[in-house]
């Protein structure tokens, strides 16, 4: 299992539309992809503009198909367009509880 721990800081005035964006990769995640197992979208409780991303995927393959997804291209281009404060940071993480296999 890979785990994804994302923090992005959007533009403020940009919040609607992040957070509209988000839903619907979160939600394409869960329910399209097979080998997305969780995409948890958590707001900072400092800092409204701060938000995280919780992401388990079975495989390399279904990180690179989240990617490709319909779903995604509407993030990949409010990214694109200047809507974060920074470029984001990713941590890629393995998982260790529960194990691999209680995912499946």
């Amino acid at each position: 299992m890979i785990g994804l721990v994302v923090s992005v800081r959007i533009k403020p005035e940009r919040r609607e539309e992040f957070l509209r964006v988000v839903e619907e990769d979160s939600r394409g995640s869960r329910e399209d992809e097979p080998g997305c197992l969780r995409f948890d979208v958590l707001q900072d409780s400092q800092d409204s503009d701060h938000y995280y991303f919780y992401e388990i995927y079975r495989d390399e393959d279904a990180v690179a198909a989240h990617r490709q997804a319909r779903h995604y291209q509407p993030w990949s281009a409010f990214v694109a367009s200047g809507g974060l404060q920074v470029p984001a940071e990713a941590t890629r993480c393995q998982t260790l509880f529960p194990a691999d296999d209680a995912w499946r």
